[in-house]
């Protein structure tokens, strides 16, 4: 069986095909002991004409912090691959999220920002959400993982 650290490493993996030029993620879900979803942050159908943040019109500073891309999600992706193959194994899984840095390296996630991944974790039934932290890796309850979220913009905006 495997361990925390081993879905970790799976979601690494996943995040190796990542096509965002600006950062690597990736994405798995996890229900019992089988991954049933996986996700990497790529623009929309892969297609590299699709990568808006490329172009002169992006703006980045007119984004919110959640949205800093043009990318589709890891976790989005992930959560779309359950639902066209084990649409019924979703309810009470786990998602592991990494990130890697420019050395390929699993980078520390930060506190939890994005209120469109929690938000859709959390109407979906995904009941953790695990993030690795530079003290190891942390499962948060979806609605937990949810409110910190919202709490990140509410007390960093002010």
């Amino acid at each position: 069986m495997k361990n925390i650290t081993d879905w970790f490493q799976e979601a690494e993996r996943v995040a190796q095909s990542a096509l965002c030029t600006r950062a690597k993620c990736g994405a798995v879900i996890v229900a019992g002991d089988e991954i049933i979803g996986e996700g990497y942050n790529a623009p929309p159908r892969d297609d590299m004409h699709n990568a808006k943040c490329v172009t002169e019109v992006y703006d980045r500073d007119k984004k919110p912090k959640y949205d800093l891309t043009c990318c589709v999600h890891a976790e989005w992706r992930a959560i779309m691959d359950v639902f066209k193959n084990h649409p019924e194994q979703l309810l009470g899984a786990t998602l592991y999220y990494v990130r890697l840095g420019d050395d390929g390296k699993v980078r520390p996630s930060g506190a939890p920002f994005c209120t469109v991944c929690s938000r859709l974790a959390l109407d979906v039934g995904i009941a953790k959400f695990g993030l690795f932290h530079k003290h190891g890796p942390m499962l948060y309850d979806s609605k937990d993982y949810n409110e910190r979220s919202y709490a990140f913009h509410l007390y960093t905006h002010l």
